[in-house]
C-alpha cells in the first residue's frame, strides 16, 4: 500500500465567486498543494507548487499579469524541495515527478529537482509547448519554468500499461499504471487544462483520488455547481470540465476520498 503526504507550497488569492458560483466576492486563499507518494522502495511527487522560480519568470513582459490577477504569497522555506529536506528527503531520492498539467503553480518547482524523471500527458505537452505571448498567458504557461532538459527526461503516461479501475472508480475509464503493483494509476481528468490528469492511489484507507484542478472546492462536484462563466476563459474545454465534474460527483457518492490542489476557503 502507498502512503500520501500533502504539502502546501505557497498560495494565491482570488475572489471566491470565480471558483464557485454563489460564493463571496471577497478574496480567498487558494493553497498550491503538492503530494509525496511513497512505498517501501519508491517515491513520487504529484506537482510541485510554487517556487522562487515563479517570481523570477513573471517579473516582466506579459507574464506580469499572471501574478497580478492571482497575487502569489510564497517564502523560500515553503519550497517543496526545502520542505522535503526537513524530512530528510533529497531530490535524488525522488523516482519521478508526475505533473497534473502545465500551469505555473504546478510546475514552478521543477528546476529544484534536476535529473528526476518527469511523467505527464504527451497530448497536453504537444498542445502547450509552442505557446507564447497572450496564448501562453491565457493558459498560465510560464516557459521559463520548464527545465532545459525537460523533453529528455520526460515520459508520457499515454504509453503506460492500461488497466481496469475498481468498480467504484470505473466512471473514470481506464487507468495507466505508474508502478508494477498497479497501486498508482494515472487517470485523465480533462477540461481544466490541456492534458489534465489525476492519480488514483491505493492506501491503507482504500483508494484516494488526487484530482488536481478538476475542481476548486468540494462544493463544485457535490452540488455540481461550477465556477463563474469568466473562469471559462482559462479552461481548455468547458464541456469536458463539466463531464469530469459529474464523474467526481459520482465518485464522491461512492465515499472515495478526493483531494484537490487549490481547495480554497470559500464562503
Amino acid at each position: 500500500m502507498l502512503t500520501i503526504h500533502q504539502f502546501e507550497v505557497g498560495y494565491c488569492t482570488h475572489p471566491g465567486c470565480v471558483a464557485l458560483k454563489g460564493a463571496s466576492f471577497k478574496a480567498c486563499k487558494f493553497p498550491a498543494r503538492a503530494w509525496l507518494i511513497e512505498d517501501e522502495g519508491q517515491r513520487w511527487l504529484f506537482d510541485t507548487g510554487y517556487a522562487n522560480h515563479f517570481y523570477d519568470h513573471t517579473r516582466r513582459g506579459i507574464m506580469r499579469l499572471y501574478r497580478s490577477v492571482t497575487p502569489v504569497y510564497f517564502e523560500s522555506k515553503d519550497a517543496l524541495v526545502n520542505q522535503l529536506a526537513n524530512d530528510g528527503i533529497k531530490p535524488a531520492d525522488i523516482n519521478g515527478i508526475i505533473l497534473s498539467h502545465f500551469h505555473g503553480d504546478h510546475i514552478a518547482g521543477l528546476r529544484d529537482f534536476p535529473d528526476v524523471p518527469i511523467i505527464c500527458s504527451g497530448d497536453g505537452w504537444a498542445k502547450t509547448r509552442g505557446l507564447t505571448g497572450f496564448s501562453a498567458l491565457k493558459n498560465a504557461f510560464v516557459r521559463g519554468l520548464i527545465p532545459d532538459d525537460f523533453e529528455q527526461r520526460t515520459v508520457f503516461y499515454e504509453g503506460f500499461e492500461q488497466t481496469s479501475l475498481p468498480a467504484e472508480l470505473q466512471v473514470l475509464g481506464n487507468g495507466y499504471a505508474v508502478n508494477s503493483q498497479k497501486t498508482l494509476l494515472v487517470v485523465p481528468l480533462p477540461g481544466h487544462a490541456a492534458g489534465h490528469i489525476g492519480l488514483c492511489v491505493l492506501t491503507n484507507k482504500g483508494w484516494i483520488l488526487l484530482a488536481g484542478d478538476a475542481a476548486w472546492s468540494p462544493t463544485n462536484y457535490r452540488e455540481l455547481r461550477g465556477p463563474m462563466a469568466i473562469a471559462n476563459i482559462i479552461m481548455d474545454d468547458k464541456q469536458a470540465y463539466y463531464q469530469t465534474l459529474n464523474k467526481l460527483h459520482q465518485i464522491d457518492k461512492q465515499n472515495i476520498e478526493i483531494q484537490l490542489c487549490h481547495e480554497g476557503d470559500l464562503v
